[in-house]
């Protein structure tokens, strides 16, 4: 079975190309558009992987992250942070405070976003969350 990615950005068309890029690697992708959206998609499917924007309605990346991280059940879903405002963000906070893989800036190159899923997948050995917990 191929891992899982939930992307999550309220911009459609960043949405929608980053979906058709995962897909046509090979992998299983859900999509959601603001990250409350997000937060109940992982409760009911258990990605591998979330690729998140930071700033979004309803629940802010950063939100959505301080939630996954404050759950026993979510805590270690890999993380990737797509971000307009990557000079207003500490990169060191996002990686190491947040636990997040990879923040790329948006706009960000396709080859680089999918270079970074395939690393974190192979790594994870494509493990998904616990879904029973959740």
């Amino acid at each position: 079975m191929q891992p899982q990615i939930l992307v999550c950005d309220d911009e459609v068309h960043i949405l929608r190309a980053t979906e058709f890029k995962l897909r046509r690697a090979g992998y299983d992708v859900v999509t959601a558009s603001d990250g409350e959206q997000a937060w109940e998609t992982i409760q009911a499917r258990c990605p591998d992987l979330l690729i998140t924007d930071y700033q979004m309605p309803r629940l802010t990346g950063s939100e959505l992250i301080q939630r996954l991280r404050a759950s026993d059940d979510t805590r270690d879903l890999p993380v990737i942070l797509l971000t307009g405002k990557e000079m207003e963000l500490s990169r060191e906070v996002v990686l190491e405070q947040w636990g997040v893989l990879a923040m790329l800036g948006k706009p960000f190159s396709p080859r680089e976003l999918l270079q970074i899923v395939q690393n974190a997948v192979s790594v994870s050995g494509g493990e998904s969350l616990e879904c029973s917990a959740l």
